[in-house]
């Protein structure tokens, strides 16, 4: 992979990161097997966001799958994205809601789920999820049977 060919720049290079939620800073790359349907997953151990109310940080595991049509997102720019979040308000719901839907703009893959294990506030838990399947296609129907079989055991 060539990463100037490739547009991407904040592999290789010294890390800046953002100060706020920052969309912008999501890169991809192309996908070299598109004809094939696989999984990739990300797993982000130490999320953080605030409560748009209190301001309060809030912690989760934040978990990404999807399979990738032509475009992918590169791993490092999904990082400092991730990261844009650390002095953003927004409720958990919103934050796996945002993230999905950006990374569908990005990629426009076949299917995405994004799910975010928050650890307790007040005694309780919030594991919001979302997904999407390519309209018109199976991954339509994927999604729609991920969700109403969806469950967090």
């Amino acid at each position: 992979m060539n990463r100037e060919q490739d547009g991407l720049t904040a592999l290789g290079r010294k890390t800046e990161y953002k100060s706020d939620y920052a969309p912008e800073v999501l890169e991809t790359f192309e996908n070299r097997h598109p004809d094939n349907d696989y999984w990739v997953r990300f797993n982000c151990p130490e999320f953080t966001s605030l409560c748009p109310i209190t301001g309060q940080p809030d912690f989760a595991e934040i978990r990404i799958s999807y399979i990738p049509a032509r475009k992918m997102v590169e791993s490092k720019s999904l990082k400092l994205y991730l990261f844009s979040f650390r002095n953003h308000g927004d409720f958990h719901e919103d934050c796996v809601n945002t993230i999905m839907k950006d990374l569908v703009r990005l990629m426009e893959p076949k299917y995405i789920e994004v799910e975010g294990f928050f650890t307790p506030r007040g005694g309780i838990s919030i594991y919001p999820y979302a997904n999407y399947g390519m309209a018109g296609t199976r991954y339509e129907e994927l999604a729609r049977y991920r969700m109403d079989n969806h469950n967090l055991k």
